[in-house]
């Protein structure tokens, strides 16, 4: 009796494993504002810190990762992967007009998030005439939790998916150890409500209202957001732009269904 077959599984498995967590410190990378130590990132990473060397000098030779001094940070070959699907995904090519006239109608900035897993990417975002006063770069990650945009995306979903999205984001610091369940739901849209609003909740003095992009089949995975000062807009004001964020959700999911892929 051969154990080749048995081995071959062992190693497969075994280079499954070390894909996942070479994933895992990229994507942590992405989450720094400033680039950081290796102990820091392996502490974050819940890994040891050979470990997590090992993996930072692979990605380095890809070019996924860049080294200064002891410090680092994501490296300059993310850049023509951006660029590509920036530029031929149908995603991002299709709701780049409908930001544009939402913006121009409103003059309220407008966004496109995608949830990652148990995170949101900024995918697009129009700047409106009512400046929010900071600058929120594309691609960023962003909690679920917190934010319309990121509220609407987790609003339908059930108390056992819930409770993995809240461990997800105490586990990556968005949420405090102490957060539970049930003051989530209480931020979360209320039952029949189809938007999703927030004030001072990611950024202060900004308020926003959010609505889902309507999806074929399975959970929604896209939203899009109106954002303004909160000095410049009320709750009343924003609510009563649903109905043209509705409208733009739809022509967006049209659009989408209509992409030959």
């Amino acid at each position: 009796m051969t154990t080749e077959p048995k081995a071959a599984e062992t190693r497969g498995n075994s280079a499954m494993r070390s894909l996942s967590r070479a994933i895992g410190v990229f994507e942590q990378l992405q989450r720094y504002d400033h680039p950081q130590r290796l102990n820091q990132i392996a502490k974050d990473c819940g890994m040891s810190s050979p470990t997590t060397l090992r993996i930072l000098r692979v990605l380095q030779d890809a070019g996924l990762v860049s080294q200064t001094d002891k410090n680092y940070r994501i490296g300059p070959a993310v850049l023509p992967a951006a660029r590509v699907f920036l530029e031929a995904d149908p995603l991002p090519r299709s709701a780049r007009p409908i930001l544009q006239q939402l913006a121009q109608n409103t003059g309220l900035t407008a966004s496109l998030y995608s949830r990652l897993g148990f995170e949101r990417v900024l995918v697009e975002r129009v700047v409106g005439a009512a400046s929010l006063g900071y600058e929120l770069p594309q691609g960023r990650r962003l909690p679920l939790t917190v934010g319309a945009a990121g509220k609407i995306l987790i609003a339908a979903l059930d108390e056992d998916q819930l409770a993995d999205v809240l461990a997800a984001a105490v586990e990556l610091k968005y949420e405090a150890e102490e957060s539970t369940l049930k003051k989530l739901r209480e931020r979360l849209p209320a039952p029949g409500e189809d938007y999703a609003y927030s004030e001072d909740e990611r950024a202060t003095g900004v308020v926003s209202v959010a609505v889902a992009v309507p999806a074929r089949t399975g959970a929604v995975t896209e939203s899009i957001a109106l954002t303004a000062p909160v000095h410049a807009s009320s709750r009343e004001d924003l609510v009563a732009r649903v109905p043209e964020l509705r409208h733009a959700a739809r022509r967006l999911a049209d659009l989408l269904a209509s992409t030959v892929y």
